[in-house]
């Protein structure tokens, strides 16, 4: 019956994670990354299924058998069958040994930390109740509630938070990794072709939790340099001020308000101070516990209030590839 339920929510929720997300999934990936993601858990699916699927088929024919059936035979006093204990014991151990060393190689394959060969796009995540902010630092542009990547280009990405503890993921481009206040964890991941999905925030944080979503979409090398450009064409600049009311908790459309953008949708801010993201990170590594009035999220918040510090936290380590120097290889 366990297995019977298992099987239903996983293929529940591969339904509705179809339904839900636009053009890929993960089912139908965007990269390389999600490929190598998606093949690896069919891989443990058909091993695990070797041990599942003969419960499935066994079990009528036992039924039937022994309790609806004369021909099979009466043994009581059977204790033991070498040919069938080892079959009982050899078949799992097979399959651990092949599932560990699948494991294994999918983990050293997949780090989110091992950079891409090229020429990487940085991108810096920041979580927030209950949005995501993306800043580009080469670019000099932000965006928030919308992620636009490069077709081709392979993405380095670093993550922060600067409320509670959130967890990131583009299921179509690459897994899920947390981000957590004043550290970085990072995430690397390239779209091999043109599409649309979704990330999500998978780490529950409040009541505006089902909307932490937002559209990223894979565009040309031509169309990202023109979303690019229009994006620094945009009235909204990324000044102090303007991050410390994007901190206020609420969805994009509160977000844009607090603001002052004049669409519901996605927000574009140019000119986002290029240390930003370690200063954000600095807020909690001054030796002081922070102010709630000065904590995004927290009920007293006071965006007239917060100030991130002056320096940015400058880390080293391994870092993400083209996001700059990294420091202090604990927090990394």
């Amino acid at each position: 019956m366990g297995l019977v339920l298992f099987f239903a929510f996983t293929a529940s929720s591969f339904a509705a994670d179809t339904l839900a997300q636009p053009s890929h999934t993960f089912l139908s990936p965007l990269g390389p990354i999600a490929e190598h993601q998606r093949d690896h858990f069919f891989r443990v699916i058909a091993w695990t299924s070797i041990a599942i699927l003969p419960v499935f088929l066994f079990t009528p024919i036992i039924l039937i058998r022994y309790r609806r059936s004369a021909r099979a035979t009466y043994r009581p006093h059977s204790a033991y069958n070498p040919k069938l204990e080892v079959f009982i014991w050899g078949v799992p151990i097979v399959i651990v040994i092949a599932l560990a060393a699948q494991l294994w190689t999918a983990t050293h394959r997949l780090d989110p930390y091992k950079p891409l060969p090229g020429d990487p796009v940085c991108v810096q995540a920041v979580g927030l109740d209950w949005k995501w902010l993306f800043i580009f630092p080469n670019e000099g542009i932000a965006t928030v509630g919308e992620l636009v990547v490069p077709v081709g280009r392979p993405v380095a990405m670093e993550l922060t938070t600067d409320t509670v503890m959130q967890s990131f993921r583009i299921s179509a481009l690459a897994g899920q990794i947390y981000a957590m206040p004043g550290m970085r964890t990072a995430l690397h991941f390239k779209a091999s072709e043109e599409g649309e999905t979704r990330g999500e925030n998978t780490q529950y944080n409040g009541d505006g939790f089902p909307e932490q979503r937002f559209p990223v979409r894979a565009v040309p090398k031509a169309d990202w340099l023109d979303w690019v450009q229009a994006v620094r064409e945009s009235d909204l600049s990324l000044t102090d001020a303007t991050y410390a009311r994007i901190g206020i908790r609420g969805d994009l459309s509160t977000t844009g308000k607090a603001i002052g953008s004049e669409t519901d949708g996605p927000i574009h801010l140019s000119a986002p101070s290029p240390d930003l993201f370690g200063r954000i990170m600095a807020r909690y590594h001054t030796g002081a516990a922070l102010d709630p009035s000065h904590q995004p999220g927290s009920d007293t918040y006071d965006p007239e209030r917060s100030q991130l510090p002056e320096e940015p936290m400058v880390m080293h380590g391994a870092g993400a590839a083209g996001c700059g120097p990294m420091e202090h290889a604990d927090h990394g």
